[in-house]
């Protein structure tokens, strides 16, 4: 028998399944119950069944649903699907259904292309506005800043008034606001920038480079890996946040009864003319770096340093100068094997970075664009005077770094110090670390470069500030208390930060101070409840010795040490010796800096909202101990480059080598960067790096001298 399809489908008839229940009292119209009945009939005729219409087993339907305007019309819904079935489509449908992977390449492209265009007429739109003609008129300004009066003790021109001061109604709002100098635009400068609030103080910057430069990055800009133009930030841009003045010049004396800063400017006329003047002040802030130390050794004008972005340049045209003169057939072997070796003194994180560079570029763009023979002779040789280099990171880190440069053919010489640099060569003195009794042996390195970077130094203002306050015994920077007052100066008057200060940790001087104030008994001891007050105080305002009194009950059984529970005069001064010498000040970075100028920031900020209290009272320098907590430092970690990778160290937590650190190492330069401008050049000049290698090229350099000074 043979089975035919049914010519009648029951899933197809809408009325058995839309029909409402048989208690429904809705009136159905004739022409709907006559259809159904049609319909009905044909189901019958064909063996089919169909359920009731008012059969209560039916689903209930709303009763809006058969009402006039609610039911769908025929004529709408076959123009929906008529539209439906003529939609436009790039590519067509049918050849998206047969290809679709070249569909999709299709729409990529043609999505980038719009996107193009998209972003294209965003920025002709933009540059529409931005090219336009500006005229000003009739700047109002005040005549004291045209021809300012003079004063102080060596009667020079007093910049009370700046020359935009009037210039606006935001200006001008800014009259009566504390005057805030800041002297320096380095890291901390920065950072007390970004935290202060808009109006709360009138700031005036004094820096003699017009830029903040991000220099953990100059080794890179030393090789062209990147550009020095990456690296620096306007320090007007910075400062307009907070509506201040920006000075060219460099802070030279101080004079604290005043308070006024003598500064050095540029005047016009023969080339390196100079003149001064006074710069007044409520509250100053010394920001000024340091110098390189050059701890007396002879010739180090035959060496560069890595502390600038001048620096960075003059560099660059030096190590390129030497390669090129090296490429030259005239060039004797002797000459060229001088001209690139290439020396550098110090193996800390700048020293080590440095001559990672130098060995990656030498390896990667010399080897590829140079002759060959110049990657046979060139040298590099770092030069470190403990027994590792980065000795400040982990162990670990420091081995991994030694082996990495030797496997890049970097020479490593440790427990040498440098005697004497000569133009053509380095003499160098080596210790034997296993006969502490044996004479140092010398040994003479040639060199057609030597980098000079151990250590930091005070810079000019800095030795003279300090020549001008009492109890300053540093020889490195000046000492500050924990809320980084400069210690010896008019209180809440005069600051320190970054490089150029040294929190103030010998606990021996404030000995007598901290035993007026606990020895509550008059008594000449310290009992158990004075001595657990005294550490207290100690924690709170030494900071850095705060972790060396965590056990203070064994502190204090250690040095009573004739077991009558008391503490002497002579006791106390023992523990203090005892602390003292553990206690370290925070390392020169920029770090450092930073958190330093962030911690200044906050401390202003809060001052500022009290200062109309402040001054109808008539308190002019109120003390920050009374409503600001010490500065505490953070250790976020340390970062190196060390050749195609990096070695990352955070309080004993290390990670060395390998993708993984190099682009932490590089995500997190990329954070610190100070602006959205900058990120974007560092993140141009790294792909280009990737794609194009390093730019090989002498820019803004002197005509190459052809004598050679070996």
């Amino acid at each position: 028998m043979l089975r035919t399809k049914p010519l009648f489908r029951p899933l197809s008839l809408a009325p058995t399944t839309l029909r409402p229940s048989a208690n429904s009292s809705i009136i159905r119209s004739p022409s709907l119950l006559k259809n159904q009945n049609q319909l009905t009939a044909r189901a019958a005729g064909r063996g089919l069944t169909t359920k009731s219409v008012d059969a209560p087993s039916q689903r209930k339907l709303s009763s809006t649903f058969f009402a006039a305007h609610h039911r769908p019309s025929a004529t709408v819904t076959s123009a929906l699907h008529k539209t439906s079935a003529r939609a436009f489509s790039i590519p067509p449908r049918a050849f998206t259904a047969k290809y679709p992977v070249t569909s999709l390449l299709v729409r990529l492209g043609l999505s980038s292309v719009l996107g193009l265009g998209v972003l294209l007429g965003v920025i002709l739109f933009h540059d529409a506005f931005t090219y336009s003609e500006r005229h000003v008129d009739r700047v109002p300004c005040n005549p004291l800043s045209l021809k300012p009066r003079t004063g102080g003790k060596k009667n020079l021109p007093i910049l009370e008034v700046n020359l935009d001061d009037e210039e606006d109604e935001g200006k001008r709002t800014m009259k009566g606001k504390p005057r805030l100098v800041i002297v320096g635009g380095g890291w901390g400068a920065v950072a007390l920038l970004q935290s202060l609030p808009p109006h709360a103080y009138n700031v005036t910057l004094i820096s003699p480079q017009t830029y903040f430069a991000f220099t953990p990055l100059l080794p890179s800009a030393c090789v062209g890996t990147v550009e020095p133009r990456s690296l620096v930030e306007p320090i007007r841009k910075l400062i307009a946040r907070v509506r201040g003045h920006y000075l060219m010049g460099a802070a030279m004396d101080l004079d604290m009864a005043e308070r006024l800063v003598e500064v050095e400017v540029p005047k016009q006329g023969e080339e390196g003319a100079t003149t001064r003047c006074y710069v007044p002040y409520d509250k100053l802030i010394i920001a000024v770096g340091s110098t390189t130390n050059n701890h007396g050794v002879k010739g180090l004008e035959h060496c560069y340093q890595l502390k600038t972005v001048p620096d960075a340049q003059a560099i660059r045209r030096k190590v390129m100068g030497n390669l090129e003169l090296a490429s030259l057939p005239t060039t004797t072997p002797e000459e060229r094997k001088k001209l690139l070796s290439f020396v550098v003194c110090g193996g800390g994180p700048t020293g080590v970075e440095f001559a990672a560079e130098l060995a990656d570029m030498m390896a990667e763009d010399v080897l590829k664009y140079f002759p060959k023979l110049l990657a046979n002779e060139v040298k590099v040789t770092v030069v470190q005077s403990r027994d590792h280099i980065l000795n400040t990171y982990s162990e670990k880190i420091s081995q991994y770094a030694e082996k990495r440069f030797a496997r890049n053919d970097v020479d490593v010489v440790i427990n040498a110090r440098v005697q004497e640099v000569q133009p053509d060569k380095v003499i160098l003195t080596i210790k034997d670390p296993k006969d502490k009794d044996a004479k140092p042996t010398t040994k003479e390195i040639e060199a057609g470069f030597v980098l000079w970077s151990t250590g930091i130094a005070m810079q000019p203002f800095t030795k003279r500030l300090v020549e001008l306050l009492p109890n300053q015994y540093h020889s490195k920077a000046v000492e500050v208390d924990n809320f980084l007052r400069v210690q010896g100066a008019p209180q809440g008057t005069v600051y320190a930060m970054g490089d150029a200060a040294t929190v103030h940790t010998n606990l021996v001087n404030d000995l007598l101070t901290l035993w007026d104030k606990f020895d509550t008994n008059q008594d000449n001891t310290l009992d158990w409840d004075e001595w657990q007050a005294m550490a207290k105080h100690i924690k709170k305002h030494y900071p850095l010795a705060s972790k060396y009194l965590v056990k203070i009950r064994e502190i204090f059984d250690e040095f009573d040490k004739d077991h009558d529970e008391k503490l002497s005069l002579n006791e106390v001064a023992g523990m203090f010796e005892s602390l003292s010498k553990k206690v370290t000040s925070y390392p020169a970075t920029a770090q450092v800096a930073s958190q330093q100028g962030k911690y200044l920031g906050a401390l202003f900020t809060k001052l500022a909202r009290q200062h109309k209290t402040l001054e109808a009272n008539g308190i002019k320098d109120l003390n920050d101990e009374a409503y600001y907590h010490p500065f505490e430092y953070r250790h976020l970690g340390s970062l190196a480059y060390i050749g195609n990778s990096a070695v990352f160290d955070y309080e004993g937590w290390s990670l060395a080598g390998g993708l993984l650190a190099m682009y932490a190492w590089r995500s997190i330069y990329w954070s610190e960067q100070t602006s959205m401008r900058t990120r974007m050049l560092l993140m141009l000049d790294w792909v280009k790096r990737g794609i194009f290698g390093r730019d090989l090229s002498k820019v803004n350099s002197a005509p190459v001298n052809l004598t050679l000074n070996l």
